[in-house]
């Protein structure tokens, strides 16, 4: 559900999704622009990355409440997801992201998916938490990392320094099981990406289960990038696949996941 411009633009933007077998039934058409996102690749120790958005008057920026027709683009639904990106564009789209999350959960599906995914450079901190927190309470997975937690809810993360590489699992379980009793969500999932240059990462994730108390983590690796951006996006989409399709509630019988632990082993090799 978006919408994007009524050009030859927007024109284009559908077309990519249809040919991914994506539904566009119910992309509107409005603003007067597609929104553009430019990135710098960073180089250590010299040079961080730096992302430039371009998004004033872009189709989604420009949706307001009341305009979309929930019932319709829920019906039949099994899962509806969102990122934080969205309420970030403007208080009009905030106020869409709730009206949708609540059409979601009036409509019974199954789990609403909420990606904090903080952009500082699309607001700051006391707004995020202003609209994000509420938000927050209604949904039933949240997938977040330091930063996102920190911005969004206001909780810190403790023993953690992504820069240098060093991570301590156990200190996001607790950070976990805070979000799930002062939100009231049912799971918590967690990206932990060490950062040791620009172009390698370790990459694993933490999942933690309110109903349970259990908190797994995930296999680690060690990831040489060729193109960062949609990282997030990626764990997301297996995320969702995986609790969807029951995957993770077989996790304990999966020797690759395994309870989280302080100690973390060697990571694995891998490109993304």
């Amino acid at each position: 559900m978006t919408r994007v411009p009524a050009n030859p633009v927007g024109d284009g933007a559908v077309r990519a999704l249809r040919a991914e077998g994506v539904r566009t039934d119910f992309v509107q058409r409005g603003g007067s622009r597609l929104g553009i996102y430019f990135a710098e690749t960073g180089a250590k120790p010299a040079r961080v990355g730096r992302g430039l958005r371009s998004r004033r008057r872009r189709g989604p920026s420009t949706i307001s409440p009341v305009e979309i027709p929930w019932d319709d683009v829920l019906a039949g639904a099994e899962w509806f997801h969102v990122t934080g990106i969205t309420p970030a564009l403007g208080a009009s789209v905030a106020e869409a992201t709730r009206e949708a999350i609540e059409g979601a959960r009036r409509h019974g599906v199954r789990v609403e998916q909420f990606d904090l995914n903080y952009r500082g450079k699309l607001w700051g901190t006391d707004r995020a938490r202003e609209v994000m927190r509420p938000l927050a309470s209604i949904v039933d997975v949240i997938i977040a990392n330091e930063e996102d937690i920190q911005a969004c809810l206001g909780l810190d993360v403790h023993g953690t320094d992504v820069t240098a590489g060093r991570l301590d699992v156990l200190a996001y379980r607790d950070v976990a099981a805070r979000v799930v009793r002062e939100f009231g969500v049912k799971q918590v999932a967690i990206t932990l990406r060490e950062s040791y240059s620009a172009s390698r990462n370790g990459w694993s994730a933490v999942l933690y289960d309110g109903a349970t108390g259990t908190f797994w983590e995930a296999p680690r690796y060690g990831v040489t990038i060729v193109d960062r951006i949609g990282g997030g996006d990626s764990f997301a989409a297996g995320l969702i696949y995986g609790l969807a399709s029951g995957r993770t509630r077989r996790a304990r019988c999966d020797s690759r996941w395994r309870p989280a632990r302080s100690n973390r082993p060697s990571p694995a090799t891998s490109t993304a």
